[in-house]
């Protein structure tokens, strides 16, 4: 039996404005999303703000009821049988909300344990057990209020692993989270996969999803783009030569100047406090290099790096491609 069937799933919002002539709008989040995860696996749903990925985790998880199309918790129906599949997840989201500041982490997991209704005589050895999964063990009589910000996304695990939910739903769980509590974050979520616990995690961080993921889908737009391993997507930019250059204040018109060279075939920005991060991909031995740095004449530049294509550069394909009608493709 699979553990998340998502078939043809659909997501439209309506929404009113004006008062005296009101004016109905319909916005279509999800347009048709269909996957499969297996019992055990970390799948990975990446996609940009606005792609779709919250609505579709908060359809499996029974938080929203799909507008069209069905989906399967362990063969649960989240529309027909939510109280079924309720009992089979546990949903952590990234942020500070969802825990009692004033109270411990240990008082914190008591309160969620009953509400989960975690059998009494079995609440301590469980969230003993966890507390140590998550590595706050010897800080769990600590107000939560002095907790990081890592710490308290691993205490969010810890919550929503009390009641041993066969699936676990991780919504950007290491957003804000400095780099060395996201390596934290890692290991924990890697373990969870260790244990047989089914994972669907999002995020905004290529290098998290290639290092944790068995499968990703890339969602944009409502729909799924591209569906297979970290490495099948990374082959679909396996014919490219990738230049990262460090660059301070390359302006619209220095950008459109480089897309226009021939053989680039995608240009990206990514912020970097004071300065940018200028990502050129371009066709395999098409030498870009001076025809580029010619592109930013008049734009300081830093380093300059040629690499292999990452996942990040495979995602950044398929979003911008994303415009462009085309089908589903699924590589193992």
């Amino acid at each position: 039996m699979l553990a998340i069937e998502a078939d043809a799933l659909r997501r439209t919002y309506t929404s009113r404005t004006g008062w005296f002539r009101p004016h109905r709008t319909e916005t279509e989040a999800v347009r048709g999303v269909t996957f499969e995860v297996a019992p055990g696996e970390l799948f990975g749903l990446l996609g940009p703000n606005g792609a779709g990925k919250t609505t579709t985790i908060k359809m499996l998880n029974t938080l929203l009821l799909p507008t069209s199309g069905t989906a399967r918790v362990f063969g649960h129906d989240v529309a027909r049988d939510p109280v079924a599949v309720r009992r089979r997840i546990g949903y952590v989201f990234g942020g500070d909300r969802g825990l009692y500041d004033r109270l411990s982490a240990l008082d914190n997991l008591r309160y969620f344990a009953e509400l989960y209704g975690v059998e009494a005589r079995g609440q301590k050895r469980r969230i003993a057990e966890l507390l140590d999964l998550v590595g706050l063990t010897g800080r769990e009589r600590e107000r939560v209020e002095g907790y990081s910000r890592g710490m308290r996304q691993r205490l969010h695990i810890a919550r929503g692993l009390l009641h041993h939910p066969d699936v676990l739903f991780l919504d950007e769980p290491s957003i804000g989270v400095d780099p060395v509590a996201a390596r934290d974050l890692r290991r924990t979520v890697a373990d969870l996969t260790a244990a047989r616990t089914t994972v669907l995690l999002t995020t905004h961080y290529m290098a998290e999803a290639d290092e944790l993921c068995d499968r990703v889908a890339v969602i944009a737009g409502g729909r799924i783009r591209a569906l297979g391993t970290p490495d099948s997507l990374k082959a679909r930019v396996g014919d490219r030569d990738v230049l990262d250059i460090e660059v301070y204040g390359a302006g619209e018109d220095a950008l459109e100047r480089i897309r226009r060279i021939p053989g680039v075939r995608g240009v990206s920005v990514a912020e970097r406090g004071t300065a940018q991060t200028l990502t050129v991909q371009t066709d395999r031995g098409t030498e870009p290099l001076a025809p580029v740095l010619a592109a930013l004449d008049g734009v300081r530049i830093g380093r300059v790096a040629a690499r292999e294509p990452s996942l990040e550069d495979a995602y950044i394909a398929i979003v911008e491609d994303a415009a462009l009608p085309q089908r589903v493709e699924v590589t193992e």
